[in-house]
């Protein structure tokens, strides 16, 4: 019967399938131990190889080491330890995989130089805890001093870019664009300038405790102008002008007069940068939400509009 019955090398690669030379060399790393050897000195392997080589190439297909393979087979470690702690690694390998193909798609989608290429697979590959670096520096940068204005948590939450752990092509070369625009000078300072007047913007009404938000106000008031095709050089354009200037007026606390227009004018000119559109479309893009209306419509109209009362 097969359980008194010893096996030759041979006898075993007719049964596994697997060759002679493999099982001499699991053989000799001690994964499949000879039971006994004949008179001649040939190994000699009882039914209990045949189950153990079977494991073997399938601990082996699934990309196990052989010295991994061999703590299984010797009980020395479970084997769903094993395939956990395997699993995990190849949920990283795959990840990196993704990445790369999102990368090399965004690549042949872009057209790409060799030197884009090269920045946008080193920022692709960032760790997680990497990125968060970059981005903390930024926002820390943009928020200074403002670390204790009650908006603060919820604008810097707003603002944060998450990259996932398997992002598409659109999502990698969104976040290339947008750490290079962490690293502009340019608009790091523009954007200060912009985070400290919306801290001012926050500033509540006494009257109705509600927040005095200068975009809100302007979408309120100039989207319907837009829409009606009113011309901001043109007299009809008044009153929603006066309507901007008067809540802008109120944010500050001070009477609405030509100091407060002229004011407003160059509040208007420092918020219409095309680069801070542009970091709310690549951020919606990176955290996989809707595309945000751009301002910039809204912006020329009101700066025109103002324009053409100060002259």
């Amino acid at each position: 019967m097969d359980g008194d019955t010893l096996f030759s090398i041979g006898d075993l690669a007719r049964r596994t399938g697997l060759t002679v030379k493999t099982i001499r060399f699991y053989s000799d790393c001690g994964i499949v131990p000879p039971t006994d050897r004949s008179p001649a000195g040939y190994r000699l392997y009882d039914i209990d190889a045949v189950a153990r080589l079977d494991l073997v190439r399938t601990l082996r297909d699934l990309g196990l080491d052989l010295a991994t393979i061999r703590k299984v087979v010797d009980r020395e470690v479970s084997l769903p330890e094993v395939a956990a702690a395997h699993a995990e690694a190849l949920d990283v390998q795959i990840r990196i995989l993704r990445q790369r193909r999102a990368v090399l798609t965004a690549v042949a989608e872009r057209g790409s130089t060799p030197e884009e290429t090269e920045l946008m697979h080193r920022l692709a590959k960032l760790s997680h805890r990497e990125r968060r670096r970059m981005i903390d520096d930024f926002l820390d940068t943009v928020f200074d001093g403002l670390h204790d204005h009650p908006a603060f948590e919820a604008v810097t939450r707003s603002m944060t870019p998450e990259l996932p752990d398997d992002p598409d092509a659109e999502q990698v070369a969104a976040w290339v664009e947008l750490a290079e625009l962490f690293q502009d000078p340019g608009f790091r300072f523009s954007t200060q300038e912009m985070a400290q007047e919306m801290a001012t913007d926050r500033a509540l009404d006494d009257t109705t405790g509600l927040p005095l938000v200068l975009a809100n106000c302007l979408r309120r008031q100039v989207v319907p102008a837009l829409e009606a095709g009113i011309d901001p050089a043109s007299p009809l354009a008044d009153p929603m002008v006066g309507a901007v200037t008067a809540h802008y007026a109120r944010i500050l606390g001070r009477s609405n007069d030509g100091e407060v227009r002229q004011r407003l004018l160059a509040r208007l000119e420092r918020m219409d940068d095309p680069r801070k559109d542009r970091y709310l479309q690549l951020l919606a893009v990176i955290n996989g939400r809707p595309v945000p209306v751009s301002l910039a419509p809204v912006l020329d109209w009101s700066l025109q509009a103002l324009q053409r009362l100060g002259q």
